[in-house]
C-alpha cells in the first residue's frame, strides 16, 4: 500500500471515530488515541509508513510547543492574579507528591514514578478551553481562574520540557564534556538570538506579513519548525526549538490571530502523534496495567478538584466556585503523554509506562467531559458534603476580582477603516471605552495614536471571537467593508454575528450593511442595528440641508 492510500485511510479513519466520539460528546483527544490503537499492530496494522508518521508526529509537537510559547508573554505571571498563581502551582506540587506516593505503592520503580507523578499534574487546556466556551462559561469567575492556573501548569511544562532536554544533553553527549559545552554553548547562542529577534525583529518583520492572515500562518509553521529544526540540529531537541520559536512572537500584537489560526492545523497533526503512539504500544501488555491505572484515575478525577477545591477555600473562595474550578483540572493531557514519550527516549522511565499513561488518559478525558459538561447537576449532588472547603465570610474573593474585572471595554468595535474610526471616535468623545480590532497594522497604529487601546484580528476567525473579552461589553460594532456582489454563507458580518453567538454575547450587535437585501439578512440572523454607510451619510446631509 503506498502512503498516499495509507493516510488517507487513516484520516478517513480519524474521521469516522471522531463522529461517534462527537456523539457521545467526547474530544477529538480521546478519538485520535482509539485510531491510533485501532491502526497499530495488534488491531488493524495499518500504520506500514512508520517513518513519514514519525516525522508528521515530530511536526505536530513542535507546532502545539509553539502555541504554549506563543502564550508566555515576558508580562504573563505579573498578570495572571494570586488565586491563578497560588491555586497553579499549589494544584501541581500537591498532586505530583502524592501521585508519586501512589506509583510508589503501585510497584514502579522511583524514577518512572516522579515522570508519571508529573504527568499526572498536566490538565489539557484544549479539552477545557472547547468544554467551557460550549457552555458559556468561559467568561464566568470559576472559568477565568481555570485559564488562570491553567496558564501556570503551561508555564511548568515548559519548565519540565527545558529540564528533560537538559538531561538529553548530558546524556546525549557520549560521555565527553566538551561535547556537552559545545550544545550548551549553542544553546546559549539560540536564546540570545532570539532575545534579540524580540526586542529588535519580531514587530518590523511580522508587521508587513500581518496584511495577509494567510502568510502570518506560513510564516508562523516555518518559523516553529525551523527552530525546531535548529534546536535538533544544535543537539537541545525539537521539542526546545519549538518552544522558543513561540516566546519569540509571544510579546507581538499578532499572537493571539496566530494562535487561533493554527488550531485547526495543531488540531490534525496531532492525530499522527498518536498514531505512532498507538503504532507503538502492545495491547497484550497493558492487561496488567489496569488495576494501575484506575487508581491513578480515581486519583486524577477526584483527587485533583479536591487539590484546587481546598487551595481556593483557603484563598476565600465559595466551594461553588472552587467546586467548578476543580473539574477542570480531573483529566491529564496530550503533554502528559508527550512527556512521557521524552523521559522513555532519554531513558529514565519503563517503556510500559508509556501505556499506563494512555490508559489513564484515556479514562479521565472520558469521565471528565461528562463531569464539566454536568458540572452544575454533579454540584448539587455533592453540595452538602462541601462544607468544610468553605470558611467563615466566603465570597470576598469573587467580589474583589468582579471589582476588578468589571467592564474593562464598553464597545469592541471590528474595522479601523474611514468609517470604522469616525465611529469609535464619536462613540470615545462620549466617555464610553472602545476596543478596535483590524488586521491592518497601520490602522492599528493610527487607532493606538488616538488613545485607544487596539488588538489585531479577524472578524471571520470564530476562534479569535471566542477569545476576546467580552465580559461587560454592551455592544458590538462591525464596520468591516465587504465587497459588492451576491451574499455568500462567508460574508465576514455572518461570521461574526455566529462567532458572537458561540461565545455567549448577550449585547447589542450592529453590523454595516450595502444593500437592503443584505442588511435584512442581517437581521434575520440576530443584528440588532444594521449601519448604511452610505444612506445614513445621505439621511445626515439632508437634514443638514432642509435644517430638519
Amino acid at each position: 500500500m503506498s502512503v498516499f492510500y495509507e493516510i488517507a485511510i487513516l484520516i478517513l479513519l480519524a474521521a469516522g471515530v471522531g463522529f461517534l466520539g462527537l456523539l457521545a460528546r467526547q474530544p477529538l483527544v480521546v478519538a485520535f488515541i482509539a485510531v491510533g490503537v485501532l491502526a497499530g499492530p495488534d488491531v488493524l496494522g495499518l500504520v506500514q509508513s512508520t517513518h513519514f508518521i514519525e516525522v508528521l508526529s515530530q511536526i505536530s509537537i513542535a507546532v502545539l510547543l509553539f502555541l504554549v510559547g506563543l502564550k508566555l508573554d515576558p508580562g504573563l505571571v505579573q498578570s495572571l492574579g494570586r488565586v491563578a498563581v497560588a491555586t497553579g502551582l499549589g494544584q501541581v506540587s500537591f498532586t505530583a507528591v502524592i501521585g508519586f506516593g501512589i506509583c510508589l505503592a503501585l510497584g514502579l520503580d522511583p524514577l518512572t514514578s516522579v515522570y508519571v507523578a508529573v504527568a499526572l499534574t498536566f490538565s489539557s487546556t484544549i479539552i477545557i478551553v472547547k468544554l467551557l466556551s460550549d457552555k458559556q462559561e468561559i467568561g464566568a469567575l470559576h472559568g477565568k481562574i481555570a485559564l488562570g492556573f491553567l496558564i501556570v501548569q503551561d508555564i511548568f511544562v515548559v519548565l519540565a520540557m527545558v529540564t528533560l532536554s537538559a538531561m538529553g544533553v548530558g546524556m546525549g553527549g557520549g560521555g565527553s564534556a566538551a561535547d556537552v559545552g559545545l550544545v550548551l554553548l549553542g544553546g546559549i547562542v539560540m536564546v540570545g538570538l532570539v532575545v534579540l529577534f524580540i526586542r529588535h525583529g519580531a514587530d518590523r518583520l511580522l508587521r508587513p506579513m500581518s496584511r495577509s492572515p494567510e502568510l502570518l500562518v506560513i510564516f508562523a509553521v516555518g518559523w516553529a519548525a525551523g527552530l525546531a529544526a535548529l534546536g535538533d540540529a544544535l543537539g537541545f531537541g525539537k521539542e526546545l526549538g519549538g518552544l522558543l520559536a513561540g516566546v519569540s512572537l509571544a510579546s507581538t500584537p499578532y499572537r493571539e490571530a496566530i494562535g487561533a489560526r493554527l488550531a485547526s492545523l495543531r488540531d490534525f497533526l496531532l492525530l499522527f502523534f498518536f498514531i505512532n503512539l498507538g503504532a507503538g504500544l502492545e495491547l497484550s501488555a497493558l492487561g496488567g496495567q489496569l488495576w494501575p491505572a484506575l487508581v491513578l484515575s480515581l486519583f486524577v478525577l477526584i483527587g485533583n478538584p479536591l487539590i484546587v477545591l481546598a487551595i481556593m477555600g483557603a484563598l476565600g473562595y465559595r466551594k461553588r466556585t472552587g467546586f467548578l474550578a476543580g473539574l477542570t483540572v480531573a483529566q491529564i493531557s496530550e503533554f502528559s503523554l508527550i512527556f512521557m514519550a521524552m523521559g522513555i527516549a532519554i531513558g529514565h522511565a519503563q517503556p510500559e509506562a508509556m501505556g499506563l499513561v494512555t490508559l489513564v488518559g484515556l479514562v479521565t478525558i472520558a469521565v471528565s467531559v461528562y463531569m464539566i459538561t454536568f458540572s452544575h447537576k454533579l454540584y448539587a449532588l455533592c453540595e452538602p458534603l462541601l462544607g468544610i472547603f468553605e470558611r467563615r465570610g466566603a465570597g470576598t474573593a469573587e467580589a474583589a476580582v468582579a471589582d476588578a474585572d468589571a467592564g474593562a471595554h464598553d464597545v469592541i468595535l471590528f474595522g479601523l477603516g474611514r468609517y470604522g474610526r469616525q465611529i469609535g471616535q464619536r462613540l470615545a468623545d462620549r466617555g464610553l471605552r472602545v476596543l478596535g480590532v483590524d488586521f491592518d497594522p497601520e490602522a492599528l497604529e493610527a487607532w493606538r495614536r488616538s488613545g485607544q487601546p487596539a488588538a489585531y484580528g479577524d472578524a471571520t476567525d470564530p476562534e479569535f471571537v471566542a477569545h476576546l473579552p467580552l465580559a461587560g461589553v454592551r455592544a458590538v460594532v462591525s464596520a468591516v467593508p465587504r465587497e459588492r456582489g451576491a451574499l455568500t454563507e462567508s460574508d465576514p458580518q455572518l461570521t461574526l454575528l455566529d462567532g458572537l453567538k458561540a461565545a455567549g454575547f448577550t449585547g447589542r450587535i450592529a453590523l454595516s450593511a450595502q444593500h437592503d437585501a443584505e442588511g435584512a439578512r442581517l437581521r434575520r440572523h440576530g443584528a440588532d442595528i444594521i449601519l448604511r454607510p452610505f444612506e445614513d451619510a445621505a439621511d445626515f446631509a439632508v437634514r443638514q440641508v432642509v435644517g430638519a
